[in-house]
């Protein structure tokens, strides 16, 4: 059997259709397949790949510690430096409030472990979350979703969620004195780049600090760079209590944290002991790519080159089909007629060689998040096959 062959027999799969791009190699922004076919990645793995595939960088950095020690104890046992320079230069980067770092795997891990400290902190069982967003694929994490399609599958969740509509004030007294935290996205990614509007997050903030609520921000998808700034939330001057990180935090590696203050993530080292912990959070290798990665997007050059970017793109991406731009930094929403369009796009698009995708919960628009990295150059081919796809599947 061919590698094909051998996948659909022995890899589990996440969807009936998967694409089956048969990846050879990848190279800055490209991908190259088993065929020879040449891909633009215009969505960066779902936004991991933030800073280009094989950055010489960051394999460096892998090779020169996975050449020292890989695992050697569970995590927060053995002093690793890989684990402590990331911290340490992390919490550089953070409010005064935002200095200690709890390394997990993936952003799934982030937000559970924020769901756990939210109720160890405050004492209280309920936690709210917005409808429509992802954060994670974990039971706790699932449970967090608001439609039952995606959910009704794994019932019973977990209990005392509560939904809010996002950007709607009046939801805001659902926030009350039950409730250990609020898990939101500052940008709004699956659904379709979504922003807060007005004033928001600042009476969010307000009406957690009001009730003694934790305030907990999902930057999985939105930090490190993707939005223009180091963090979304900086553009509109709320902070958090707790803030979740993944995806692009290690530039290509699995990594995830979740970061709160020294009191409060220091409620996990007793009654009880071990109240939560991992193998493999905070593998050195991934620390040690994450550190690297780090220097380059939280540089002002890469945040400037984000931002010079995403206008260039909303200037190039016109076409009268497409019925909204969304953006926020370099992840991009294109609003068409109806998700059948999207999908004719998308299947296309591969073809053509350029990688594309849509939104979990907005299949009317097609995600645009290349890597932070790109030029006008490689942007003006994205844009000129993009378009081609929409012209031809009018």
């Amino acid at each position: 059997m061919g590698l094909r062959e051998v996948f659909l027999k022995h890899v589990s799969l996440t969807n009936p259709a998967p694409m089956l791009l048969e990846i050879e190699r990848a190279e800055g922004v490209f991908l190259y397949t088993s065929t020879g076919q040449r891909v633009l990645d215009f969505n960066s793995g779902i936004s991991v790949s933030s800073l280009g595939h094989g950055n010489r960088r960051i394999v460096d950095a892998i090779r020169k510690q996975a050449g020292k020690y890989l695992h050697t104890m569970v995590y927060g046992e053995h002093i690793q430096a890989p684990q402590v320079r990331l911290a340490e230069a992390l919490c550089a980067l953070l409010p005064e409030h935002l200095q200690s770092v709890y390394f997990v795997n993936s952003g799934s891990e982030a937000i559970e472990g924020a769901m756990k400290l939210v109720k160890k902190c405050t004492g209280r069982p309920d936690i709210v979350a917005a409808k429509k967003a992802y954060h994670g694929s974990t039971h706790g994490a699932e449970s967090l979703r608001s439609d039952i399609a995606f959910t009704s599958a794994y019932r019973p969740a977990v209990p005392g969620i509560r939904h809010i509509a996002f950007n709607r004030l009046e939801d805001l007294d659902r926030i009350d004195h039950r409730t250990a935290g609020v898990i939101v996205e500052v940008v709004r990614a699956e659904a379709g780049v979504e922003l807060p509007t007005g004033d928001y997050l600042r009476a969010l903030r307000d009406r957690c600090t009001q009730t003694g609520t934790l305030l907990v921000f999902d930057e999985i998808q939105t930090g490190c760079g993707r939005t223009g700034t180091r963090f979304a939330f900086e553009q509109y001057k709320v902070q958090p209590d707790i803030l979740c990180l993944a995806k692009a935090f290690a530039g290509g590696m699995p990594l995830g944290a979740f970061v709160a203050s020294k009191d409060r993530m220091d409620t996990l080292i007793d009654r009880p002991a071990l109240g939560h912990i991992t193998t493999f959070g905070g593998h050195p290798v991934s620390c040690a790519a994450a550190l690297e990665a780090l220097h380059i997007w939280s540089a002002d050059e890469c945040l400037r080159q984000v931002q010079k970017m995403e206008a260039y793109l909303r200037r190039r991406l016109q076409h009268p089909d497409i019925k909204e731009l969304r953006s926020a930094g370099l992840l991009i929403a294109l609003e068409m007629e109806s998700p059948e369009r999207v999908q004719r796009i998308y299947q296309l698009a591969l073809k053509k060689g350029i990688m594309i995708d849509w939104f979990l919960f907005n299949w009317q628009s097609i995600r645009v998040a290349p890597p932070l990295c790109i030029n006008e150059q490689e942007a003006d081919l994205g844009v000129k096959l993009l378009l081609e796809c929409i012209d031809e599947t009018a």
